[in-house]
């Protein structure tokens, strides 16, 4: 890991900054057509919200990538805990340890807080974040299936639909 390495929490002037991490990501996944979300919606719901959380990982002065969270609830546990949206370090610096020091970060912010976990999802398909993961002592929840409801559907339900 290059000494100049750091981890800041972002603040609301890196709101730029956040949307091209998070294009870029999306890039990689190949869900960049899906990416909807713009600087201002980002600014209300992440900074004034409160919504959630950004680290920026920086070499110097240079942001190489980021991690955005927030906190859930497990009924089980009876707590909070931390969930991962989104954890990206550029191609270019991946290799050096970014993104296990921002996974440990939140680690360590999870723990500080009282929280019962941290969790996050990942691709099926994206064997190198997965073999990553799994060199962690991070289980796969493989007999949960996640649902959404977005967007017209999710306006039909509310409506009673």
């Amino acid at each position: 890991m290059d000494s100049t390495f750091s981890i800041r929490l972002a603040e609301e002037a890196d709101t730029p900054l956040i949307l091209r991490f998070i294009r870029e990501l999306a890039e990689y996944e190949h869900l960049l057509h899906e990416v909807v979300a713009d600087e201002d919606t980002l600014r209300t719901w992440i900074f004034q919200k409160g919504g959630a959380q950004v680290l920026i990982a920086q070499e110097g002065p240079e942001p190489v990538g980021f991690a955005l969270y927030f906190h859930n609830f497990s009924t089980f546990l009876g707590k909070c805990g931390l969930y991962l949206e989104d954890l990206y370090v550029r191609p270019e610096h991946r290799g050096k340890g970014y993104g296990l020091a921002l996974l440990k970060r939140l680690a360590a912010i999870a723990v500080s807080e009282g929280c019962g976990r941290l969790e996050w999802w990942c691709l099926d398909w994206n064997q190198p974040s997965i073999d990553f993961y799994r060199a962690l002592p991070a289980q796969p929840m493989e007999d949960w299936t996640v649902y959404r409801v977005a967007g017209q559907a999710l306006t039909d339900l509310a409506q009673g639909g």
